[in-house]
């Protein structure tokens, strides 16, 4: 292997290394951020406003608070070592009174005390920038034992420096030492942060609520319920894209009443055609021959009502509220009266918003499959906060699991198989799970605890 393959590979491996850190570092990112878009708003407009407020803050205080605090504890210290000099130069002042004058000129209260009168010195405040600037100008430009008080609410600030034969106390303003505009400018900084924050969301959720509104929409759409007082508002895009769903559905709605005015058509024609073989076969006599062509035009007749009611589908019919537990005891009391066992029993809140025709007509073609080849049929229903769930036992012989899809076919009869039935036609499933499906849920088939079959429609409710 050349030098040339060897960094070639050394570059691919590093590049593969650093593209599976960047996913990593991607989907953790992902865990931690919020899924809903108002919280990612919000958070796109929070986080940059904290770091330039956290950076603005940074520098105030670093280049302007504590500079400024600095320089005037020194101006403050500087004057008091100044006074320690005249009262050093100057010892004919007995009682001091010119020392006094000169303090109260530089905004000094000065007074001295016996040597005695010298506290210990206690703990500095973790926080205190006053305390820290003083006591460090204060060994700086002094260099004598000293005890400071920046503690409290004061406007003062007292400093007892030890001198040789006294103690010298000062009070001092605590403005003259300390920058004490901070506090304005952090409290109008988060003022009126917290102001533009508040309408920065007040105007998000306006702009939210119409995404939400489209979401809602398009879920009832595919529900199979109305949309009422929908239409196009919010921003452009928000717009366009609700606008699009409304022609999308328009569109949708239009091919279904193409799809079941061509159908009425046929069934119309056909009807016809089928009204003529009877008559003709009426006006033959009776035969065996004739009687096996009632029976063929009878089967023809049934084969074309039920393609059409699979073609129809539910177009037509509005969801409302259904008493879901009344819908399955109609079933029940119908499987009882053709002679068959059947038990029925329901847990949670009962109303649901169905189409109650078609999705009782849903129900009923499983309940009417199991019935056809068991003895005994129980129905259950389930409705918690997200799905409505209805399944169908039977103790019959069941369907082999490798054709339990495949029945779902339009028009396949299977040989010895569950959904063949004299003179059926093989929709009864298909036309099912196009019910479920069009309230948004699907059928699926698995084993039975009776032994035989079990048929689970779900729903979102």
């Amino acid at each position: 292997m050349s030098t040339l393959d060897t960094g070639l590979t050394l570059i691919r491996n590093a590049s593969q290394r650093v593209s599976r850190a960047n996913g990593w570092m991607g989907n953790a990112f992902k865990s931690w951020m919020p899924t809903g878009l108002y919280a990612r708003a919000l958070l796109i407009m929070i986080v940059p406003m904290v770091i330039l407020q956290t950076v603005v803050a940074f520098v105030f205080m670093e280049r302007h608070w504590n500079t400024v605090t600095r320089r005037l504890s020194a101006a403050v210290v500087q004057d008091i070592a100044s006074l320690i000099d005249v009262y050093k130069a100057f010892p004919q002042d007995k009682d001091r009174a010119q020392l006094r004058r000169i303090g109260q000129r530089l905004q000094l209260v000065v007074d001295f005390l016996p040597v005695g009168d010298m506290p210990q010195p206690g703990p500095k405040p973790f926080f205190s920038l006053l305390d820290q600037t003083l006591s460090v100008q204060l060994g700086r430009q002094i260099g004598r034992p000293f005890w400071i008080d920046t503690v409290g609410k004061s406007n003062l600030v007292e400093i007892r420096i030890q001198l040789d034969d006294t103690v010298m106390r000062v009070f001092a303003q605590r403005s003259a030492a300390y920058a004490s505009n901070s506090e304005i400018f952090i409290f109008w900084m988060l003022g009126t942060s917290s102001i533009l924050l508040i309408v920065a969301v007040l105007f998000l959720r306006n702009q939210i609520r119409p995404i939400l509104r489209l979401a809602e929409a398009a879920e009832s759409f595919g529900k199979g319920r109305e949309v009422p007082n929908f239409r196009a508002r919010g921003a452009r895009e928000v717009r366009q894209a609700a606008q699009a769903f409304i022609q999308m559905k328009a569109r949708v709605e239009r091919s279904i009443e193409q799809r079941t005015a061509m159908l009425a058509g046929v069934s119309h024609d056909l009807r016809t055609i089928l009204t003529r073989f009877k008559l003709e076969l009426a006006l033959i006599g009776d035969s065996p021959e004739v009687d096996g062509m009632r029976k063929d035009v009878d089967e023809m007749a049934g084969m074309l009502e039920a393609y059409l009611a699979f073609a129809r589908g539910d177009s037509g019919e509005i969801a409302q509220p259904t008493d879901m537990t009344m819908a399955l005891e109609e079933l029940r009391s119908d499987a009882e009266r053709h002679g068959h066992t059947a038990t029925v029993s329901f847990h949670g809140l009962p109303v649901v918003t169905v189409k109650p025709a078609s999705f009782k007509r849903c129900i009923a073609n499983l309940v009417s499959n199991a019935a056809r080849h068991a003895n005994t049929v129980a129905i259950t229903g389930h409705r918690d906060h997200r799905y409505l769930t209805v399944t169908v036992d039977d103790d019959g012989p069941g369907i082999p699991v490798n054709m339990r899809e495949e029945v779902f076919k339009p028009f396949l009869r299977l040989d010895d198989a569950r959904n063949q039935d004299e003179g059926g036609t093989g929709l009864g499933l298909a036309i099912a799970r196009d019910i479920a499906r069009s309230h948004g849920g699907d059928i699926t088939l698995g084993e039975s605890p009776m032994g035989g079959l079990r048929a689970a429609v779900r729903v979102p409710v």
